[in-house]
């Protein structure tokens, strides 16, 4: 890591944001023809996207986006396609010698938002998909940590999912009626509906073909991350490399294991249909079920 990255990180998050935004304004102002992404990962949120934009970004065949998260397929789509493709790198420097290199994206609301999968495919319809899918209960609750700990929630853990459809509602009519629209609320408080990951799948099988798209356990991801990264690279056609290390950058720990017992129990029955539905995608979710 550079100084200058590791003096960055040390602002506070709202500096590093403004950071980030005027770097972002100056790209765009260089007027030159800029690559679209070969690959987006589209969520789940807490379920290991942050990792894997580590470890892909540093593949010599690989250029990631100069943010994470662009949210342009979400909540940023009205800023327009010129304003997306400054997070990426020009059309000349994706050749490096005789190798043209990939390039990327990471947006977990993707998933969640139910306008992304169709404004994906009008902008980029021949790119590859990841899913990141973790046990929704530790998801859960991995999500309603993260907002306690950037000083989004008050309430209890029980006492969110409660308030959660009435937090929401609002901007799920929102949404629905305006494409420009960006749910705070709704990205913040969606504890629950985030962990419906056939439900939102489906929207982005509908549209883009079975082999493009790449669902993986979270579980397996950090359990044997070496092999599970040798398959995604496999899956992008890209030579398969090892960084020398990887570390976890996700935040993603036991979290279910804190979970009031009645309160897992609940999440796990709610999920139970939910994670069944999984499996005529494919995908076979064997959550952990302490």
């Amino acid at each position: 890591m550079t100084l200058t990255r590791s003096l960055v990180r040390r602002l506070p998050r709202p500096a590093r944001r403004r950071l980030v935004e005027a770097r972002h304004l100056l790209r765009s102002m260089v007027r030159v023809e800029r690559a679209l992404p070969d690959l987006l990962i589209i969520g789940a949120q807490r379920c290991g996207t942050s990792s894997l934009y580590k470890y892909l970004g540093r593949h010599p065949q690989v250029v990631a986006s100069t943010r994470k998260e662009t949210e342009y397929f979400s909540g940023r789509y009205a800023l327009g396609e010129h304003w997306y493709r400054a997070h990426f790198p020009s059309t000349r420097s994706i050749t490096r010698g005789d190798v043209e290199r990939i390039t990327f994206e990471a947006t977990p609301d993707y998933m969640l938002d139910p306008r992304a999968a169709e404004r994906a495919a009008s902008v980029v319809p021949d790119a590859r998909i990841i899913a990141l899918l973790r046990d929704p209960v530790a998801r859960t609750y991995s999500h309603y940590r993260h907002m306690v700990r950037l000083g989004y929630e008050s309430l209890s853990f029980e006492e969110a999912l409660d308030a959660e459809h009435d937090r929401c509602r609002e901007d799920w009519r929102r949404i629905a009626v305006d494409p420009s629209y960006r749910p705070k609320s709704l990205l913040r408080y969606s504890y629950v509906e985030r962990g419906h990951y056939a439900l939102q799948l489906d929207r982005w099988f509908e549209i883009y073909d079975e082999p493009s798209i790449l669902l993986i356990r979270s579980e397996d991801f950090f359990a044997s991350t070496r092999q599970v990264f040798a398959r995604i690279q496999s899956f992008l056609g890209i030579d398969i490399w090892t960084p020398a290390d990887m570390p976890n950058h996700s935040e993603t720990g036991p979290d279910n294991l804190h979970i009031d017992p009645s309160v897992r129990d609940r999440l796990r029955e709610h999920f139970a249909s939910h994670s069944a539905e999984l499996t005529r995608l494919g995908f076979k979710p064997d959550w952990v079920t302490t």
